[in-house]
């Protein structure tokens, strides 16, 4: 059977067409940004985590709380400061005098969506407190162990590091991360569109929810089912390879690398209606999954530049 035929589980019309309205609603709310609201919709379907960098006013904020609003899940946001405490994000046990015992009371990680605003404007102590919650869905306070819900989706905002009162995210955190993207300025078209319009906040607050939560994870089980031919993992391979060698990389891409990159072309390739993952999807989502987790040299230009490089280098078989 060719993978063209061995298709996935194929999503049932309701729920594709659920899936094309909340892509349609978030890019009628975030104006002239189609590819970047794709790469949320792909990180969302990876079962990943998002990370959203760029100066501030680009809508950053306003793509986290659209994606939300679709996205009909619960809902909290974490404004990160220099003060923000790690207890403040994932709970705190308090005492009880009346029954004797410690009570645990869940902080705002304990929710499906989490916008953690401004994430790098908070220090690395508090910073590295959502390591354990995404990375294992989980958190730990006072040794007892505590799941969060499902399917859980953190979406951070940072602004550029050289800007001042902000802190490089550790190396661990940024792993986590499925994707980074960047915004950019709008093109002249969005910007009038923009300005003439409504306030994004005032639109975003009438929107209906479009997904929810059951219909959520079964988009994730169905990505599961996207097919990778062996050729096209020979290709993510190699491009792994050849990451660890590239001229100025001094640390390339690991197999964790390699598997985020898998799973995420495979939700791109369900987004476009396909059982199978082409080149294409890879080629698409490379940098997004690759530039943040390469450590380059000082004069070697930035992540982006180089996951570049590396993708015009190696040829697809």
């Amino acid at each position: 059977m060719s993978a063209q035929s061995a298709n996935p589980d194929m999503l049932p019309d309701v729920l594709r067409s659920a899936l094309h309205g909340a892509e349609a609603q978030v890019n009628s709310l975030v104006l002239g940004k189609a590819r970047e609201v794709r790469l949320a919709f792909t990180a969302l379907l990876s079962d990943g985590h998002l990370l959203i960098e760029d100066l501030p006013g680009l809508g950053k904020t306003t793509l986290a709380h659209a994606l939300a609003a679709t996205l009909g899940l619960g809902f909290q946001r974490v404004q990160f400061t220099s003060d923000l405490l790690p207890s403040d994000i994932v709970g705190v046990s308090v005492y009880d005098a009346q029954s004797g015992s410690f009570g645990f009371h869940p902080g705002p990680v304990f929710a499906h969506v989490l916008l953690a605003d401004e994430i790098n404007r908070a220090p690395p102590r508090t910073q590295s407190a959502l390591l354990e919650a995404m990375a294992e869905h989980q958190v730990t306070v006072d040794g007892i162990t505590h799941a969060l819900p499902r399917p859980f989706f953190v979406i951070a905002t940072q602004n550029p590091v050289d800007l001042a009162g902000t802190y490089p995210l550790p190396d661990s955190q940024l792993d986590r991360f499925l994707l980074r993207l960047h915004l950019g300025y709008p093109d002249a078209e969005a910007e009038r569109a923009l300005l003439a319009g409504a306030d994004r906040r005032d639109l975003i607050a009438r929107v209906p929810p479009v997904l929810g939560a059951d219909e959520v994870l079964r988009l994730r089980e169905s990505v599961l089912s996207v097919h990778a031919s062996d050729a096209l993992v020979r290709y993510v391979q190699a491009l792994l390879e050849h990451s660890r060698h590239h001229a100025g990389v001094r640390v390339g891409l690991s197999p964790r690398a390699g598997i985020a990159l898998l799973r995420a072309a495979r939700a791109h390739a369900l987004l476009l209606g396909r059982g199978h993952v082409l080149p294409d999807d890879i080629q698409a989502l490379f940098g997004a999954v690759a530039a943040h987790r390469l450590v380059v040299d000082a004069d070697a230009g930035d992540g982006a530049t180089r996951a570049g490089a590396i993708l015009h280098a190696v040829a697809v078989d």
